[in-house]
Order: C-alpha cells, then sequence, then structure tokens
C-alpha cells in the first residue's frame, strides 16, 4: 500500500461522538476494514468543576464537542461507509471532502506523538505564530523534547517573561545571510 495513513475529521449531531465511535469500531470489524481505518479518538480533557454546593469536582469533557477523529487510508468506499454511520452528518472539509490534518495539528490536538522537526534552539530568537501571545519575540530559554515544549523569554508590560509554549507556536526569526529564511 503507498497510500498513507492520516487523520481526518468527521462531524457529528451533539452528544453521538460515542455512540458514532462504536458504531465504527462494528464497521471496522464487520467489514474487514482494520487495513483501512487505524484509530478513532474523541480527545478528552479533565477539568475542575464547582458545584452549587461549592464542592469542586474532577470532570472529563470533550476537548471537541461534535467531532471524531479517524487515523485512516481514505478512499471513496470508506467515505462512503463513514459518512451513511448513524450519528454522521460528514467529513470536515470543502463540499464535506475529507481534508488530512497536518501534523502540526495533529500534534497541537494531541491525538498523536508527532516528532516535529524544529529549527531553533536555546538562545534563538523567536515569534509566536499562535495563541494568546501571537506576534510577541522572545529568547528561547530551553526546550524540552520529551513534551515538545519550549521556554520563551518575551517582553509583556515592560517585564520580562518566561512562557511555556508548545514548539508549534513559536517559528525561529531570520537573520540577515539566512537564505533560507530571506525569501
Amino acid at each position: 500500500m503507498a497510500e498513507q495513513q492520516r487523520w481526518y475529521v468527521i462531524h457529528t449531531y451533539s452528544g453521538y461522538e460515542a455512540m458514532v465511535k462504536d458504531s465504527l469500531e462494528k464497521l471496522i470489524e464487520n467489514n474487514n476494514l482494520q487495513e483501512n481505518i487505524f484509530e478513532i479518538k474523541i480527545p478528552m480533557e479533565e477539568t475542575l468543576e464547582e458545584k452549587a454546593n461549592g464542592k469542586k469536582k474532577l470532570v472529563e469533557r470533550k476537548k471537541f464537542p461534535c467531532y471524531v477523529f479517524l487515523k485512516m487510508i481514505y478512499s471513496n468506499d470508506i467515505w462512503y461507509l463513514v459518512t451513511n454511520t448513524r450519528g454522521v452528518t460528514g467529513f470536515v472539509g470543502p463540499q464535506g471532502r475529507p481534508l488530512p490534518l497536518t501534523d502540526e495539528e495533529v500534534a497541537r490536538m494531541g491525538l498523536e506523538e508527532v516528532a516535529l522537526s524544529i529549527d531553533f534552539t536555546v538562545g534563538d530568537t523567536v515569534t509566536v505564530v499562535s495563541g494568546p501571545l501571537e506576534s510577541f519575540s522572545g529568547v528561547v530559554t530551553s526546550l524540552v523534547e520529551a513534551t515538545q515544549k519550549v521556554m520563551v523569554n518575551v517582553e509583556m508590560f515592560g517585564r520580562k517573561t518566561d512562557v511555556e509554549l508548545d514548539f508549534v507556536q513559536v517559528k525561529k526569526v531570520s537573520v540577515d545571510g539566512d537564505s533560507a529564511e530571506q525569501a
């Protein structure tokens, strides 16, 4: 098989995510689709919620309500089977045609650990390209490959502050003579 497995997103009716996941798992088993659909995920996150009586409770919530993520090799047959599953409204993409997620999106959503190649090291100046600190610049103070986090010293409100960011949130600032960035 020359085709590559990629992550795709399907949209579901509200509250149907778990049912869609179960239905798709049965579909894979009944139609021997293990060679085409590899993983089905509903990303969850734990949040601390305060109840009316003042007690705090740890609850698990869907990170992306109404969405289910599929790691698969796309084909028209698979598209037909998935879109005709009860609870599925369609794939996310132009005109309902699946658009695979990029490695950066997969890493940012926490679907799987993707080894990202980075072009910066400690001491380099970087610009924040996404998140609340977008367009801020700073100096890399530390890198943690295992968690794909970078500590950047940025100036906020006239003070230097260390902030922890994901690798995908920063880009190296081009330097004169750096031909790769100078186009």
